[in-house]
């Protein structure tokens, strides 16, 4: 079990998995850094200066790369963060990686060769891309992405969490990857309207080819990289190599993993959606 003293820094805690890591551990009356641009000792994965402070007296580290760890560099990050890490005396990594992707992989290897104690929760698309990341479009009635009917094993960032903290917190979880679906594959489509019943309200999915979906982001001023990075996850992950559900989430917490349905109910209720 976890010393009551050690010093958890959560990276990415203003983002979708990583508030949620570092919320459960405050609840437990557990000491957390918060790992952002805004924090109190700013960490940033493009300024390695700031590395080393936010690790100092730091225990254990959830970590979780900006903007993805598809991007070009991601890895040497990852590596000079390891090391700064463990010169500090940092003993566990627990790291968010990608379903799918070949780039995350590698950096999955960086984090296994550090020389520290690692837990591995690989993760694709979380529900809460529908809320978070979707939920103006789909307030407004429509959603429009260039996906067709590929299948997706969405998965809740709440059960993401839940492995991470039992990972940060319990034994028996160093040296093992977790690799966590939700319980069911659904098309964006299909979820859409999942969603549309919860809300009562009529909410259409819209395909679009990629290259017209790549012109109108650009459009709306999105930077070039961005754009780039979008159609690698809409495309090229999203090409049918994660359709298949894997047992993570009950290997990991004795459970299994929470269910779209239920999340598009909960969700509805707090009017995210109109």
């Amino acid at each position: 079990m976890t010393n009551t003293t050690d010093l958890t820094l959560v990276l990415g805690s203003t983002g979708k998995t990583g508030r949620l890591v570092a919320a459960r551990l405050t609840d437990r009356g557990l000491p957390v850094r918060h790992g952002s641009r805004s924090a109190e000792i700013p960490f940033d994965w493009a300024d390695r200066s700031t590395y080393g402070p936010a690790v100092e007296g730091v225990a254990k580290v959830y970590l979780s790369y900006q903007p993805d760890l598809c991007v070009p560099g991601a890895p040497d990050d990852i590596k000079a963060f390891a090391e700064v890490a463990k010169e500090a005396g940092v003993r566990q990594l627990v790291m968010l990686s990608g379903r799918g992707e070949p780039e995350a992989e590698e950096c999955e290897q960086v984090v296994r060769a550090a020389g520290l104690a690692w837990t591995i929760v690989r993760a694709s698309w979380f529900f809460q891309n529908f809320s978070e990341t979707f939920g103006e479009d789909l307030k407004h009635g429509e959603l429009v992405l260039p996906v067709g009917d590929v299948r997706e094993p969405f998965v809740d960032a709440e059960d993401i969490a839940d492995v991470a903290v039992a990972a940060l917190t319990e034994d028996g979880h160093a040296g093992q990857l977790y690799e966590v679906t939700g319980p069911r594959m659904l098309t964006f489509a299909q979820a859409v309207a999942e969603i549309a019943e919860a809300t009562g309200r009529e909410i259409a999915y819209v395909e679009v080819p990629g290259d017209a979906f790549a012109a109108g982001a650009a459009e709306q001023g999105l930077p070039p990289e961005v754009v780039s990075l979008l159609m690698y996850l809409f495309t090229t992950v999203l090409d049918g190599r994660n359709a298949y559900q894997t047992d993570g989430v009950k290997r990991a917490l004795g459970r299994e993993p929470g269910d779209f349905a239920d999340f598009a109910r909960r969700t509805a209720a707090t009017g995210v959606w109109g």
